[in-house]
């Protein structure tokens, strides 16, 4: 996969994510993005380890977007707890 398909396909993702998550999200789009395609990346890899494709990513595949977006949604949460801690004086 091309890398603007790559950033694309994470940043829709990322958006998904970010709208099926609970509460408000304060980060920025290219935060969104960029953990989208992170979440992407874990989500399509642990699928396609789960189907016995191995490490192989195809975005044709609904089980690799539904993957991608539950990896998006953990990274978002993890993401929301360590940002929630670092609070200012």
């Amino acid at each position: 996969m091309s890398w603007i398909l790559f950033i694309l396909f994470g940043l829709i993702v990322g958006l998904i994510a970010r709208a099926l998550m609970p509460g408000r999200q304060p980060m920025g789009f290219i935060l969104t993005a960029l953990l989208g395609m992170a979440g992407s990346f874990l989500g399509g890899y642990v699928g396609g380890l789960i189907q016995g494709q191995g490490d192989v990513v195809d975005t044709a595949d609904p089980y690799n977007w539904i993957g991608a977006i539950l990896g998006s949604l953990l990274l978002m949460f993890l993401y929301g707890l360590v940002a929630g801690r670092q609070k200012t004086v």
